[in-house]
C-alpha cells in the first residue's frame, strides 16, 4: 500500500493516461499510473495518423511514452489491473489485483474499449492483420484493393460509403438478411458495389492475410483485407459505474468538459468516454484534462490555508 495521499491515479497507460501523467508530472503532481498491458490495438502491427509517430509499433509508442516519463519522480508506474475504486470521505481508494492500495485526490480513468468480435469462423485470426475496424487507422496501406465490408445495421451504408472511397474494388457481406431499405440497396447498386446476404460459413487466410470468404450457400470470394462495421466493442471495465457514472445509448460514460464528470475528482477521458478518439486524440484529450486536473488541485491547494 502507498500510504501516501497522491494526487492523482490514472489508471490505463495508453496515449490518454500517459498524456495526462505528462502533464501532471511536470506539474509537479504526484502520480501512480495502473495499466495491465493489455491495449485494445494489441493486435495491431502498425499504427496511424499520429504525427511523428505515423507507422509506429502500437508498443512501442507506449514504451517511448514511459521512456520519457523517467525524468519525472513523481510519476510511478504499475503493471496491475484496478479491481475498484471506492471514494471515502475527501479522497479515492484504488485496489488493485496484485491487493496493492492507493490513495488519491483525484482518479482518472482512461482504460478504452475491449472487443467482443462476431462469431464468424476465422476472423479471430486476422483481425488486426487483414480486417480492420478504422478506414483511417488502415485504409491507405490497402487502397485500391479488393475489399469487404463486414456487418450489418443501420449504419452500414453510411461505414460502405466511407470504405469505398479507399477502394472502388468493394463488396459488402451483411452475414444474413440486410438490415437496409430498398434505396439503400439500389445506392449500393448505383455505385456497382455488389451485396452478399448469404451467411459467412469462414474467412480463409494464410498466415494472418485474408485471401476468400466463403458463404453458407457455398459461394466463394476473393478479398484481400475485410472492414468490420461493428466489433462489439465494449467498456474495458466497469469502475466508474461503481462510482455512479452511467452509460449513454451508445455504451460511453457519460463525461462533462475535459473529462470531468458528475462525482467530483473523477476524470473519464478517450474512447471509454467518445467510443472513438484515435490515438493522437486520446493524447489531446489526456493533455487536456491534465491541465484541468491540475487547475483544481492548484485551487484546492490555494483555498485549503484560507
Amino acid at each position: 500500500m502507498d500510504k501516501r495521499l497522491l494526487d492523482v491515479v490514472i489508471i490505463g497507460g495508453g496515449p490518454g493516461g500517459l498524456s495526462t501523467a505528462l502533464v501532471l508530472g511536470r506539474s509537479r503532481r504526484t502520480v501512480a499510473l495502473i495499466d495491465d498491458g493489455k491495449p485494445r490495438n494489441a493486435v495491431t502491427h502498425l499504427s496511424h495518423g499520429f504525427l511523428t509517430r505515423d507507422g509506429v509499433k502500437p508498443f512501442e509508442l507506449r514504451s517511448i511514452a514511459r521512456e520519457q516519463l523517467k525524468p519525472y519522480k513523481t510519476i510511478s508506474l504499475y503493471d496491475d489491473y484496478v479491481e475498484t475504486v471506492q471514494y471515502e470521505e475527501s479522497h479515492f481508494k484504488t485496489i488493485t489485483r496484485n491487493g496493492d492500495i492507493f490513495l488519491s485526490r483525484k482518479v482518472m480513468v482512461a482504460t478504452g474499449l475491449k472487443e467482443e468480435l462476431p462469431p464468424i469462423p476465422g476472423l479471430d485470426e486476422i483481425y488486426g492483420t487483414s480486417v480492420f475496424p478504422c478506414p483511417y487507422c488502415d485504409g491507405w496501406e490497402h487502397r485500391d484493393q479488393p475489399l469487404a465490408v463486414i456487418g450489418n445495421g443501420e449504419k452500414l451504408l453510411n461505414y460502405t460509403k466511407m470504405i469505398h472511397h479507399w477502394s472502388k474494388d468493394l463488396v459488402v457481406c451483411t452475414n444474413g438478411p440486410a438490415s437496409i431499405t430498398q434505396q439503400e440497396k439500389q445506392e449500393l447498386t448505383h455505385h456497382h458495389i455488389r451485396l452478399v446476404e448469404s451467411p459467412i460459413r469462414e474467412l480463409m487466410s494464410r498466415g494472418g492475410q485474408l485471401n476468400q470468404i466463403i458463404f453458407q450457400s457455398g459461394e466463394t470470394i476473393k478479398r484481400s483485407v475485410g472492414f468490420l462495421l461493428d466489433t462489439g466493442a465494449k467498456q474495458a471495465t466497469m469502475i466508474p459505474q461503481q462510482l455512479g457514472i452511467k452509460l449513454d445509448e451508445l455504451g460511453s460514460f457519460e463525461t462533462k468538459g475535459h473529462g470531468t464528470t458528475n462525482v467530483k475528482g473523477l476524470f473519464i477521458i478517450g474512447d471509454a468516454a467518445k467510443r472513438f478518439t484515435g490515438l493522437i486524440g486520446a493524447a489531446s484529450e489526456g493533455y487536456a484534462a491534465g491541465v484541468v486536473l491540475n487547475h483544481e488541485l492548484v485551487e484546492e491547494d490555494w483555498n485549503s490555508f484560507l
